[in-house]
């Protein structure tokens, strides 16, 4: 996501909601068979080969939308992701309870929603704010979880950097690609929560392939009336799964590889830097360039995300990693 959809890592350790990070544990990680093939890279390695792959793959979705619309090219990455999470998982349907169905419905839901708000932005605005403008989500979860009046201090810089990206009123972003990614945000924290909740009721990575079988079969209607036929087309299906590949599956196995040797705060931190990853993709691949005050209004919203994620260690919780849109 924060390109943002889809879930990350690892499971939380805590019943609680809050987030230390911009972002969910997800409900659980796919298993990872690649260990002896990206092992070499080292955790912190492998953290940043994810985030890359988060971040250029939205940047490939962008390029994709003039063939497919924002709309299908959400469908196509739900779609891809779940049929490849499906497969791996081969999750138990049968022994769930409703409430264990209720809750991966609305996981699905706040996982599509998430997506679908976020590919929106992304049409509008460039990458970087973009995902600037989501990460405020998690980390407004993060602070009031927390109750601890420090957070209010990185509220107050996160707070800062949106009034510099906004010069005073947004009016260098596309307002409508500044409210979409906002929502997205919102989505995003309702995402941890539900992420939480799902991982204590599935084993596995069980509840996130249901809840991403959820989210495509509920946005594939969306999907099919902006772009239709456009959808199976070869080519614009084989970039729609180059895109679920770079931002969901890809993502998922080397993170989950990071954490089984990484400390989630040193990985929290680290995931706090997405916003520079995404400015950083979306001038390489998009040439989207940043001002020199947007680039200090992300700097300060890394900051604050770091000063939560460092204020939820010292409170002596296991920070949760984010996961990308």
């Amino acid at each position: 996501m924060s390109t943002r959809s889809t879930s990350r890592a690892a499971a939380p350790s805590s019943p609680s909601p809050a987030a230390a990070s911009p972002g969910p544990a997800p409900a659980s990680a796919p298993p990872s068979g690649g260990a002896g093939r990206f092992g070499s890279l080292g955790p912190v390695g492998l953290v940043l080969a994810g985030g890359l792959s988060v971040q250029f793959g939205g940047a490939l979705a962008v390029t994709l939308m003039p063939r497919a619309g924002a709309l299908g090219v959400v469908t196509l990455r739900l779609l891809v992701a779940a049929i490849v999470l499906l497969l791996v998982c081969r999750p138990r349907l049968r022994g769930h309870s409703r409430a264990d169905w209720g809750t991966v419905v609305v996981f699905g839901i706040a996982m599509a929603a998430m997506n679908g708000l976020f590919y929106q932005s992304i049409a509008r605005i460039p990458l970087g704010p973009a995902v600037t403008l989501e990460v405020l989500g998690p980390l407004a979860l993060s602070v009031v979880a927390s109750r601890r009046a420090l957070n209010l201090v990185w509220a107050g810089l996160a707070l800062a950097g949106v009034f510099l990206l906004s010069g005073g009123g947004f009016g260098s972003l596309n307002a409508t690609g500044v409210a979409f990614a906002l929502g997205a945000g919102a989505m995003w924290a309702a995402y941890i929560v539900f992420s939480a909740r799902t991982g204590r009721r599935f084993p596995q990575a069980d509840g996130l392939a249901l809840a991403m079988a959820v989210g495509a079969v509920l946005f594939m209607p969306l999907g099919i009336v902006e772009s239709g036929a456009k959808l199976a087309d070869p080519v614009t299906f084989g970039l729609g799964a180059g895109v679920a590949v770079l931002s969901s599956v890809l993502p998922y196995t080397l993170e989950l590889l990071a954490l089984r040797r990484l400390p989630a705060s040193t990985f929290a931190v680290m995931m706090s830097l997405e916003p520079a990853i995404a400015a950083t993709a979306g001038f390489l691949v998009l040439g989207q360039a940043l001002t020199s005050t947007q680039a200090v209004a992300i700097a300060l919203v890394i900051a604050a995300s770091m000063g939560a994620v460092r204020t939820q260690v010292g409170r002596g919780k296991r920070p949760l990693p984010p996961v990308d849109a």
